[in-house]
């Protein structure tokens, strides 16, 4: 793909991302965790059917994953190669349509700033709104707590949403950056350890999981890159210990970062504490969090642009 193509694409999914948000139909992501609820209910095995090192459980795992990944990066590919063929403006144009809905920053922001504006008014609000956010339990978390797992979630989905797509794309293409949304979705619904809505995913979500991790790897890091840049050496120094803090090999390196940016606490109770002698996170902490996440996407576009006039 030519380099003003890629980088004029980039600048006009982040534009169509600002206006206008998520298209109300024919989200692609919608295909995906339709598929992936299918094949899930003949992938893991129900509770009572859940046995140790359960491999078959495994091989159905990769082979349902294998199958939607090729689906998605074979049809990437199609509408690319089709979309290259026009003007190099119109191409660009459509490929920033096609790849707008692989990424999420619109509704990242708005949903995190939703969760302060709904703790403003009330704990249980805020732990209701949370709850849309976070996969975890939010019914007995504290003000703070909820503060914490809201700029958690910015943090870690920032990657996943915004930098982790836009990394693909640059490097593979469309399909590149299909490949990583499919992954990651699939993280999300199978990636489990145990039982989760009536199945055992111990097993069947295993290869969906390391995936996932795989495709992360790189873009968590530069996530974390991109939310200390301007900070001092010693909070570059810190990140690799907090990152290690958490059970996840990538969702403590931007979860971190923010942490070591903000000079807050940030944690999951019961399971890990990031910048442990860090203050509590007031509401200003929050703003300065979507401010810096704002910025780097700003950023970003911004570099795609000058890249996209000096190579057209």
């Amino acid at each position: 793909m030519p380099v003003a193509v890629a980088a004029l694409a980039v600048v006009g999914a982040l534009l169509v991302d600002r206006l206008f948000g998520e298209p109300a139909r024919w989200h692609p992501v919608v295909g995906m965790g339709r598929y992936l609820a299918w094949a899930g209910r003949h992938v893991a095995p129900a509770a009572a059917g859940a046995v140790p090192r359960d491999m078959a459980a495994f091989a159905r795992g990769a082979l349902a994953w294998s199958v939607g990944a090729l689906v998605c990066t074979a049809l990437a590919w199609y509408l690319q190669s089709w979309l290259l063929r026009l003007h190099p403006l119109a191409a660009a144009l459509a490929l920033g349509l096609a790849l707008k809905p692989l990424l999420a920053w619109r509704m990242l922001r708005d949903e995190t700033a939703a969760v302060e504006a709904a703790l403003g008014r009330s704990l249980a609000e805020g732990r209701e709104r949370l709850s849309r956010l976070v996969s975890r339990d939010t019914s007995a978390l504290s003000e703070s707590e909820v503060r914490e797992s809201a700029i958690e979630s910015l943090a870690e989905n920032f990657n996943d949403s915004v930098i982790a797509p836009l990394f693909w794309f640059v490097v593979a293409g469309l399909p590149g950056a299909a490949l990583y949304r499919f992954a990651n979705t699939a993280d999300a619904m199978w990636g489990y350890r145990g039982m989760r809505g009536g199945r055992c995913w111990e097993w069947a979500g295993k290869w969906t999981a390391h995936a996932d991790d795989l495709l992360s790897w790189l873009p968590a890091r530069l996530s974390a890159a991109c939310l200390l840049l301007g900070a001092p050496v010693a909070a570059w120094r810190a990140l690799p210990g907090e990152a290690a803090r958490t059970p996840s090999p990538n969702g403590g390196w931007p979860m971190g970062a923010m942490a070591l940016r903000l000079g807050v606490r940030l944690g999951k109770p019961g399971h890990y504490l990031l910048f442990g002698q860090g203050r509590v996170p007031e509401a200003a902490d929050t703003a300065a969090a979507l401010r810096c996440t704002a910025g780097i996407v700003a950023g970003l576009g911004m570099v795609a642009l000058a890249i996209g006039l000096v190579r057209s």
